[in-house]
């Protein structure tokens, strides 16, 4: 899913954007493609992480908390359509961020909200709901590394130098970069004549570059400096046959309101 980091407001989320991106695409892989997409919050880990905000995060500290709460807990990131991303943090003022309560409990992490009150009537957090788990997490770097890890098992989320990207329309960006401030998934790599380069996709809509994917020449952008991985464990899937059936308010699946701490 190509997703606009920055809709409905403005949100520095793209090390969580380019983390659960390139987490969603293995999980693809590890259904062979078979099935409806399954499309990560986001917004839980701005919820409930503590590794980062609307202003900033670090390249794989989503990757280490969700494998955090894997084994703590045996439940992971919940699926988006329980928890849409509301490009908002606890300190986020811009936009309706101040009016938004963005704290770690079970409305946060992943609700429903009733139509009517016998069938739950207002929004209730769910005990028990679709999500992905971590088996493990770690970090590379270098052009053979990478390669290897995407090829073996899929995407991984990178750092890279943002501001040769803001008005950059299509091609291939061949510029060097200076330092990283920004994270994006790749997804493979190409060749146009004696260039290679990596395919990228970011996070700031279908609107920008290639519908919303870059192709960055090897070495360019500090792309090869700082990368991230993380391997699918457990994951909710109609084959799996492995759903908890919650009713449209669940009211059968209302978890208890305490904080998540």
């Amino acid at each position: 899913m190509s997703r606009n980091q920055h809709i409905p407001q403005y949100c520095g989320s793209c090390w969580a954007h380019g983390a659960v991106s390139a987490l969603g695409d293995r999980v693809k892989i590890a259904r062979g493609g078979a099935g409806v997409d399954i499309n990560l919050a986001v917004q839980h880990i701005l919820n409930c992480g503590n590794v980062g905000s609307c202003h900033g995060g670090t390249i794989d500290g989503a990757y280490q908390w969700i494998h955090k709460i894997s084994k703590e807990t045996g439940t992971g990131i919940s699926y988006e359509s329980a928890n849409p991303y509301l490009a908002c943090s606890s300190e986020s003022t811009e936009g309706f961020c101040k009016s938004v309560d963005t704290t770690c409990k079970p409305l946060n992490i992943a609700r429903t909200c009733g139509s009517f009150d016998k069938e739950g009537g207002s929004c209730t957090g769910l005990s028990n709901y679709p999500n992905v788990t971590v088996a493990e997490y770690g970090s590379i770097e270098g052009k053979d590394a990478m390669m290897k890890e995407i090829y073996e098992r899929g995407p991984i989320a990178c750092g890279i130098d943002a501001s040769p990207l803001l008005n950059w329309e299509t091609g291939i960006i061949k510029e060097a970069g200076e330092q990283i401030d920004h994270v994006i998934s790749i997804v493979g790599w190409g060749k146009e004549g004696d260039q290679g380069y990596w395919i990228v996709r970011n996070s700031w809509g279908e609107y920008w570059g290639d519908m919303g994917y870059v192709n960055v020449a090897f070495g360019a952008l500090q792309i090869e400096e700082q990368c991230s991985w993380a391997t699918v464990d457990i994951f909710t899937a109609l084959e799996k046959k492995n759903q908890v059936h919650c009713h449209e308010g669940g009211d059968n699946c209302k978890a208890s309101q305490k904080v998540v701490v």
